[in-house]
């Protein structure tokens, strides 16, 4: 494994106040890292220092296995809060103002444009974008210059359910073809449970346990729902790519034991068989339960 953010007894006081507590972390190539905790819980704080837009208390990091110096720097996107755009200017114009920080080549900006989907825009003012539009054009800011790392605080907040399912799906996409690595901070626990590879959970600025996809279906066991189109196309796929004992159909929903493969995974194997999955949830809280019991109640 091939480290790309390694964090050594983190840590960031605000006067009386331990914002970020002694963390210690590791981010590796290719890992779509879903970081969770409460508000407040220092989530925020620790992407500011990665991001060398805070500096720490005590403590040290590495990116890519290295002292942070600015040419690594390059190599990060991030959208940390809400994204500045210039709302008088189209969404290309966004990207080559804030790739000339980035040190992007000009030419990027329309590849950019294609791979977040908004290709299409034109001219049209950032002002007059939805917000999952903003938040995607966020990301498309954030992927100027070609970077193998992006750090992203709450994307999906605020969004309705298609603006989720277009950032959601734009992460994976970036994983899957760009090998992009990803730092995700977010509340909604079920979405992160749809992407993310692995987990770190943050309590009081401490790090309450840091753990794969694989374990935490382990230790909670359950089963995961797909709603389809077409059960006995889902079923015989699935029964071909896994143990038959694992899978159940229930009118048009696929029940699937935890612990057998990621959701993304399977749901991405249904698709391509030409299946479509019009939800995907957990039959229980139990996912829920244990990210609440170690993020403090």
């Amino acid at each position: 494994m091939e480290p790309v953010l390694q964090t050594f007894e983190l840590t960031k006081r605000f006067g009386s106040k331990t914002a970020v507590d002694h963390v210690s972390m590791q981010i590796n190539r290719g890992d779509i890292y879903g970081f969770i905790g409460r508000n407040g819980a220092g989530k925020t704080t620790l992407m500011r220092m990665v991001l060398s837009q805070a500096l720490p208390s005590e403590g040290r990091y590495e990116l890519f296995g290295q002292k942070p110096v600015p040419e690594l720097q390059q190599r990060i996107g991030s959208l940390v809060e809400t994204p500045g755009l210039y709302s008088n200017c189209s969404a290309k114009e966004n990207l080559l103002r804030f790739g000339i920080l980035a040190g992007a080549e000009a030419r990027e900006a329309d590849e950019v444009l294609d791979m977040v989907g908004l290709a299409g825009t034109g001219s049209k003012s950032a002002g007059h974008f939805s917000l999952g539009m903003k938040q995607r054009l966020g990301i498309g800011i954030a992927l100027m210059g070609h970077p193998d790392f992006i750090v992203l605080d709450e994307p999906v907040s605020g969004l309705d359910p298609a603006g989720i399912q277009e950032v959601r799906n734009l992460i994976l996409r970036l994983n899957r073809e760009q090998n992009i690595t990803f730092l995700i901070s977010s509340h909604l626990l079920d979405e992160l449970g749809k992407i993310a590879t692995r987990f770190g959970i943050i309590n009081g600025g401490r790090l309450a346990e840091e753990l794969t996809v694989g374990e935490l279906q382990e230790r909670c066991g359950g089963k995961m729902r797909f709603v389809v189109n077409d059960p006995e196309k889902a079923m015989e796929v699935l029964r071909e790519t896994m143990d038959p004992s694992h899978v159940e159909q229930r009118d048009y929903a696929i029940l699937v034991q935890e612990g057998t493969d990621a959701a993304a995974v399977i749901n991405r194997r249904l698709v391509e068989a030409g299946v479509d999955v019009s939800s995907i949830a957990r039959e229980s809280g139990s996912w829920e339960d244990y990210f609440i019991e170690r993020m403090g109640r």
